[in-house]
C-alpha cells in the first residue's frame, strides 16, 4: 500500500470552553479529527477518522434535535461520545457537553427542560435552558450499573437494564475460599454468547423518580428469572415499550433456557401490569417476535415477527392488534388483551423493520431493504394493501426508519450510502435535506468516484443486482486490480449501507475496482431468493459468485481478481479456494466458517446451523402462508435436522462438502483472520484453516486477535486490520513494478 501524507490534531474546541462557563473541557477528552488530506485518497487513517453520529431525539417542542456524535483516537486507542443538538432546519451544531467519558443513551424529559443521559454505567440528569446543559445530578446508584433506559412517558418512572447472575457455576459457589479460581461449569448449554461467557444475564426493573436516588427497582421479570430482558446479544432497551398512559409495558422476550434456548427462536410479546406486576403473553408462536409498539392513543401494539421457529431470516412481517382494556374496579384495570392481529404486510414480499406510529395512529412508518437500497415506507393500519414507499428508489441511500413526523409531514431520519457515514436528515415529497453535515470538513477533501449498478446472469436464469465501485479518476483505458466482496449472513444484503470495517469507498480509494454480488441468500429481493440458500450453500449462491467473476473479468481494465468475505463470507472464500480453478489470484477470510462438523460443536445458539445445514423439510414459501414446518430428525428430545450426524439428505450434502474436505484443492494465497473472543464462529476455524494451507504448501498468513469477537473494533487494531488487508491484497494483485 503506497504511504499516505497525513497529518494529525485533534479540534480542542478551547474557544468554545471558554466562552462557556458550565461547560469545560473534560480531562479524556477527544474531540472532532483535523485529518489533512494530501492526495485525494481515502485511507484507514481518514476512516477511523470520522466521526460517527447516532441516537436522535426531536426535543418534545418539536425545534431541537439532540444526538451523540463519537471521535475516536488513534494513538489513546479509544473513542469518546459527546452530545450535540441542531434544529431541525439545520444550521450550526451546538456541543452540550466536552466529556473525557462517553455519554450515550440520552433523552429528553417529557416537558423539555432537562436531558437525561448516561455515563459510567449511571443515569444522570441535568437541566437544559438556552442550548445549554446546567448542573447534572446522579439519578441512580445501581450497584451492578445500568446498561440503558427509558422514561416513562409523564417522566415519573425509570425502566433500565442492569444483570443478575446466571446458571453458569463459579468454584466460590461451590467453596467461598476458591475466590480467586477462574473456571466455568454448566451442565447445559448457551453457557457462553457471542464474545462472553455468560456469567451474568439481562434483567430490566422499574423504579419511580422524584424520590431520590434511585439504589434498586422493581424486576419485572422477577429476581430468580432465568430468561434474558432484554434478548441477548444485541437486543436492547428498543424491545420494551412503555403504553402512552404509562401503566403496562409491553416487551419481547425468549422465555427458554439450555438447549431449548439454543435450538430456538421462539421470542413473544408479553404485556407487563407497572400496577399489580402482572404479565401475560401475546399467543402469537413461531420465531422472533420483537420491537413492540404502542399507537399514540393506546388502542394497538404493532411489533415485528418471524412466523417459524429456528429461522433468523424468516420474513420479518409488521403485525398489529387491537389493546382491550377492562376495569376490574373503579381506577384499577385488568391486563389488556391484544385481539384482531393482521399482518399489515402480508402483500409486501419485502421484510418491514423500526416500526413507529403516526401521530393519529391510524398509519405506521418503517423501513426495508428492497432491491438493494433500504426506503422508507408508511402503512395504513387498516390495510394490508396500503403501502406507501416515501423515499425514491433512484435515492441511492440507505435510510433509517423515522425518529419523528413533524407537523407538515416533513420525516427526520438518519440516512447513508456507500459514500459517507450516518447523517440526520429531513424527509419530504420524495425530496430530501441533509441536516447535519459531521464530517463534510474531511469528506470534501477526498477525490470522487462513480458506483455502477448491474444486473448478472445466474445459473438459474436470474438477475443479480451487483454493485461495481471504481477507483478516483477511473481510467478504462488502464488495468487495474478488483475485490469481489463475499458477503456474510449468510442471509444479508449488499446494499448503499455505510461500515467502519468491510469499507467498499475505502477499497475503490485503494486503487481496486469493487465488485459486490447480491447472491442467493441476500434479504432485499423477495423471500424465494433469500430461503434458496439454506441447505444449498455450496450451490447457486458459489455459482453466482462465479458468475460475477466472469462479468468483471471480461472487462479490459480488469486484471487480477480477489475474494474477500467475513463470516459466511469467510466460509465462501474457503469454498471457492477449493473450487475456482484459476478464476482468483488470492483470498481474504475474515471470522469464516472452515470446518462444518465442528463449527456445529463448537458455535453457541445452535438455531442457526441447525436451519442453515439442511436441517428443514422442502418448503416453499408462499406470501401469506400460515402453519407448522419441520426442521429433520429430532435426537435427544430436540430437533437436530442440520447435524453432522443427521440422515436428513441436505445435511448429508451440505457435511460432505465442507470447505476443509477440499483442501487439497488449494493453491492460491490466502489470508485467515480472527477474534479471539469469537464465540459465534470460533477463532480455531481460522486457525485450522491456516494450518491446512499451511501443510498443502499454499502461501498464507494468520492474523488472530485476542482480544476481539466476530468484529474488529479497538482502533488500533482496526487499523492494524486494514493496512495488513490492503498488504495482502497489493502483494499478490499489483504488478511488481508498480
Amino acid at each position: 500500500m503506497k504511504t499516505k501524507h497525513l497529518t494529525f490534531a485533534l479540534a480542542a474546541l478551547a474557544a468554545i470552553a471558554c466562552n462557556d462557563n458550565d461547560m469545560k473541557l473534560q480531562q479524556g477528552y477527544i474531540g472532532p479529527s483535523d485529518i489533512r488530506v494530501t492526495d485525494g485518497r481515502m485511507s484507514p487513517e481518514v476512516l477511523l477518522s470520522l466521526g460517527r453520529l447516532s441516537d436522535p431525539q426531536l426535543s418534545p417542542d418539536g425545534k431541537t434535535i439532540l444526538y451523540g456524535v463519537s471521535y475516536t483516537s488513534i494513538p489513546e486507542n479509544r473513542s469518546v461520545r459527546n452530545l450535540f443538538t441542531i434544529p431541525v432546519e439545520g444550521g450550526e451544531k451546538t456541543p452540550l457537553t466536552l466529556d473525557g467519558k462517553s455519554i450515550s443513551n440520552a433523552r429528553w424529559a417529557p416537558d423539555g427542560r432537562s436531558i437525561y443521559f448516561l455515563q459510567g454505567g449511571q443515569v444522570w440528569q441535568a437541566p437544559y435552558k438556552g442550548g445549554k446543559l446546567g448542573k447534572r445530578v446522579q439519578v441512580t446508584d445501581i450497584p451492578k450499573g445500568v446498561d440503558e433506559f427509558a422514561l416513562s412517558p409523564d417522566g415519573s418512572q425509570l425502566m433500565y437494564v442492569s444483570t443478575v447472575r446466571s446458571a453458569v457455576e463459579r468454584p466460590s459457589d461451590a467453596d467461598p475460599m476458591l475466590d480467586k479460581a477462574k473456571a466455568y461449569a454448566t451442565e447445559d448449554l448457551m453457557y457462553r454468547h457471542w464474545d462472553h461467557w455468560v456469567e451474568e444475564i439481562n434483567h430490566t426493573y422499574v423504579a419511580p423518580l422524584g424520590n431520590g436516588l434511585v439504589t434498586e427497582g422493581l424486576d419485572i421479570l422477577g429476581e430468580d428469572a432465568p430468561y434474558q430482558l432484554p434478548n441477548g446479544p444485541f437486543g436492547g432497551i428498543g424491545n420494551l415499550a412503555w403504553s402512552p398512559d404509562g401503566r403496562y409495558i409491553a416487551y419481547s422476550c425468549k422465555k427458554l433456557t439450555g438447549k431449548e434456548y439454543a435450538f430456538s427462536t421462539d421470542t413473544e410479546i408479553y404485556l407487563y401490569s407497572i400496577l399489580t406486576g402482572e404479565t401475560a403473553v401475546i399467543p402469537v408462536g413461531g420465531g422472533y417476535d420483537t420491537d413492540p409498539v404502542w399507537s399514540p392513543d393506546g388502542s394497538r401494539l404493532a411489533w415485528l415477527s418471524m412466523e417459524r421457529d429456528g429461522y433468523e431470516a424468516d420474513k420479518v412481517r409488521l403485525l398489529v392488534g387491537d389493546v382491550h382494556y377492562e376495569e376490574v374496579s373503579e381506577g384499577q384495570a385488568a391486563l389488556p388483551y391484544v385481539d384482531h392481529i393482521v399482518d399489515l404486510t402480508s402483500g409486501f414480499p419485502y421484510n418491514a423493520d423500526g416500526p413507529v406510529w403516526a401521530a393519529d395512529s391510524k398509519s405506521l412508518y418503517f423501513h426495508s431493504l428492497v432491491d438493494g437500497l433500504q426506503g422508507i415506507f408508511n402503512v395504513i393500519a387498516d390495510s394490508e394493501t396500503a403501502f406507501f414507499r416515501l423515499t425514491a428508489p433512484t435515492l441511492w441511500f440507505d435510510f433509517g426508519s423515522p425518529f419523528a413526523v413533524l407537523q407538515d409531514g416533513t420525516l427526520l431520519a438518519t440516512y447513508c450510502s456507500m459514500d459517507f457515514p450516518t447523517e440526520l436528515v429531513a424527509v419530504k415529497d420524495n425530496s430530501i435535506e441533509q441536516i447535519t453535515f459531521e464530517n463534510g470538513h474531511i469528506l470534501d477533501q477526498l477525490d470522487k468516484h462513480e458506483t455502477e449498478a448491474r444486473y448478472v446472469k445466474t445459473a438459474d436464469g436470474g438477475e443479480m443486482l451487483t454493485w461495481v465501485l471504481f477507483p478516483p479518476q477511473f481510467d478504462p483505458t488502464k488495468e487495474y486490480p478488483a475485490i469481489e466482496i463475499c458477503l456474510g449472513g449468510p442471509q444479508g444484503t449488499l446494499s448503499q449501507g455505510w461500515s467502519y470495517r468491510w469499507n467498499y469507498c475505502l477499497m475503490a480509494h485503494q486503487g481496486y475496482v469493487v465488485v459486490l454480488p447480491n447472491r442467493h441468500g441476500t434479504t432485499a429481493f423477495g423471500q424465494p431468493w433469500c430461503e434458496q440458500i439454506s441447505g444449498d450453500y455450496i450451490g447457486l449462491n458459489m455459482q453466482d459468485y462465479l458468475a460475477a467473476a466472469d462479468m468483471i473479468k471480461a472487462e479490459p481494465y480488469v486484471g487480477k481478481l480477489a475474494a474477500c468475505g467475513a463470516s459466511y463470507g469467510g466460509y465462501s472464500v474457503y469454498y471457492l479456494a477449493g473450487i475456482h480453478g484459476n478464476t482468483y489470484d488470492c483470498f481474504i477470510a475474515h471470522a469464516g466458517i472452515f470446518n462444518e462438523e465442528h463449527m456445529y460443536m463448537t458455535t453457541e445458539e445452535m438455531w442457526f446451523p441447525n436451519w442453515d445445514n439442511g436441517g428443514l423439510h422442502e418448503y416453499a414459501y408462499t406470501p401469506g402462508e400460515t402453519g407448522p414446518h419441520g426442521d429433520g430428525e429430532t435426537f435427544g428430545g430436540i430437533r437436530q435436522g442440520g447435524s453432522p450426524w443427521s440422515s436428513a439428505p441436505k445435511a448429508v450434502r451440505h457435511y460432505a462438502n465442507s470447505p476443509h474436505k477440499l483442501v487439497q484443492n488449494w493453491h492460491t494465497p490466502i489470508l485467515c483472520i480472527h477474534g479471539g473472543s469469537d464465540f459465534r464462529v470460533p477463532y480455531d476455524e481460522g486457525m485450522a484453516a491456516f494450518n491446512a494451507a499451511q501443510l498443502m504448501g499454499v502461501p498464507s498468513k494468520l492474523i488472530v486477535f485476542p482480544d476481539e469477537n466476530h468484529w474488529i473494533l479497538q482502533p488500533q487494531n482496526a487499523l492494524y486490520w486494514h493496512r495488513s488487508y490492503f498488504a495482502w491484497l497489493d502483494r499478490w494483485l499489483r504488478p511488481a513494478a508498480e
